[in-house]
């Protein structure tokens, strides 16, 4: 396959002082399912729920975290208005502390809102207790200001995955972070490990995410008087249109190119780098100039490897990837795929001239492949078995009016269950991610990995370009109640979302 050539594949904690059951029972009978979804839906209390927990793999083991959510100055150095700008994050930093635990270890995590508005935190890519998932009126009450939440819940496989804000587009500044999950029994064949979030971004520098939205929400005329609409992104890569913002920087761990992120190491050393795109509307093409990379995992599972150049990554995407040290100085750069700018970081292996970033190369080439087109290993594959329910997910709206939605449907999370999809307990599901419009979208299922066609990678975020069916399968082994949505922030925000709903 021509792998720049867009293509087509079809085929317990407590909570305000009550338990996870008993608290999630409340808050979700409370709310009626309405529209298509039809049937009694279950909620977190059932035995159905507490059998999915209790099957997950247990170490006996607690890790403990607590995060802060507040406002906090950041210095970004001279690429800030003033050296400093004003945002929101985790404990005071651009990126949330790194969050680590190993397969079967609980982890619980105190939320502190210090912030002038609601929030919580959804846990990206995880299977784990519905009621746990961070989803404002669909699995909790979002944390007032002032207010806390515990979180608590197993972690059943092991893997790269993060945590970000799911309140409106809190997630535009700085709430997020990375959680690793460790395999004990994981053969460690490399001398390194570097963990990355991948960020584009503008809050404080040219404006705030909520001017950005309102910009956008007055559709294509507001092109034509500037602003932050992107203009002329365009990247075959992705099926023609990069983006719709353009922004002012782009971070690699929370720095700018003139201060990059650098890891120490010898020639000849092998390096894992696991590769967060946390940015609310680009893509990134990551690779280093000299040297191949080889992709082992993709959103937390492992892929047959693959030798690329460079690979890119959607919006919410996770990238495991092996590269072997050369002498002196590597540049990783991350290019935002369609855009202009780039995030970097290096690798210091003996002396050397330094990386400038101006005499860096403005593209890499070569192979160059995202996660939805490598191919899943055979120990993480899913059996074959025949398909008991099939949706078909049409990814509609335009940018003309900035109408995004599902099935021609904008999401409303004051009636969540509108045009919600159906599923039972132990279904084979095939959701048909249909894209007729020309925006590239990158969709995200909450607690589920789902399987690209019959032996493609598994993932829990995928690329559908402009034109094309993307089809995925997974058991519906997690009962509750699951958002799915489009990663880019402004998409979602807009009314790219729905709910994947358990019923009886």
């Amino acid at each position: 396959m021509n792998s720049s050539t867009p293509h087509t594949i079809l085929q317990r904690r407590d909570f305000l002082g009550l338990s996870v059951a008993a608290a999630s029972a409340a808050l979700l009978t409370a709310c009626t399912p309405s529209g298509r979804s039809g049937g009694q839906r279950i909620y977190a209390g059932d035995a159905a729920v507490r059998a999915a927990e209790d099957a997950r793999p247990s170490s006996g083991k607690t890790v403990t975290a607590a995060l802060t959510a507040a406002p906090f100055a950041a210095d970004l150095g001279a690429a800030a208005a003033g050296g400093t700008l004003s945002t929101w994050g985790y404990d005071g930093a651009m990126n949330g502390p790194l969050l680590r635990g190993s397969v079967g270890d609980r982890l619980e995590v105190a939320l502190a809102n210090r912030l002038p508005e609601p929030t919580s935190i959804h846990w990206h890519g995880l299977a784990l207790a519905n009621s746990q998932d961070g989803v404002e009126k669909l699995t909790q009450e979002a944390t007032a200001a002032g207010a806390g939440f515990n979180y608590g819940f197993k972690l059943s496989h092991p893997g790269t995955y993060w945590y970000h804000s799911h309140m409106e587009l809190q997630r535009e500044r700085a709430l997020y972070g990375a959680l690793i999950v460790d395999d004990p029994d994981e053969r460690k064949d490399y001398d390194h490990e570097w963990v990355i979030l991948l960020d584009d971004w503008l809050d404080g520098v040219t404006g705030s995410p909520e001017e950005v939205l309102a910009e956008l929400n007055q559709g294509m005329g507001s092109m034509m008087r500037g602003g932050h609409m992107a203009m002329g992104s365009v990247s075959p890569f992705l099926g023609g249109d990069a983006g719709d913002v353009r922004y002012p920087l782009h971070l690699f761990n929370g720095r700018v190119p003139a201060d990059p992120d650098t890891l120490a190491a010898r020639p000849g050393d092998r390096v894992r780098l696991r590769i967060i795109n946390a940015a609310g509307d680009t893509a990134y093409r990551v690779g280093a100039p000299g040297a191949r990379l080889t992709v082992t995992h993709t959103d937390g599972f492992p892929v047959e490897p693959k030798d690329v150049d460079a690979v890119v990554l959607g919006m919410g995407e996770r990238i495991d990837a092996l590269l072997t040290v050369p002498a002196g100085w590597t540049p990783l750069m991350a290019l935002p795929e369609g855009k202009a700018g780039l995030a970097l970081g290096r690798i210091r292996a003996g002396s050397g001239r330094e990386p400038v970033p101006a005499a860096l190369p403005s593209r890499i080439n070569g192979e160059v492949f995202d996660g939805g087109r490598l191919t899943s290993a055979a120990s993480v594959r899913l059996p074959r078995k025949p398909v008991t329910v099939r949706h078909a997910v049409r990814l509609t709206g335009s940018m003309m009016g900035y109408n995004w939605g599902i099935n021609g449907r904008r999401f409303a999370m004051d009636s969540p269950y509108d045009g919600a999809l159906a599923v039972r307990q132990g279904d084979r599901v095939q959701l048909d991610f249909i894209n007729p419009s020309v925006m590239w979208h990158p969709m995200h299922l909450h607690g589920h990995t789902f399987q690209i066609g019959e032996s493609g990678a598994r993932k829990d975020t995928v690329i559908v370009r402009p034109g094309a069916t993307v089809s995925v399968l997974f058991d519906a082994d997690n009962p509750g109640q699951w958002l799915y949505h489009c990663h880019n922030a402004y998409h979602a925000a807009s009314g790219m979302m729905g709910v994947l709903s358990y019923v009886r």
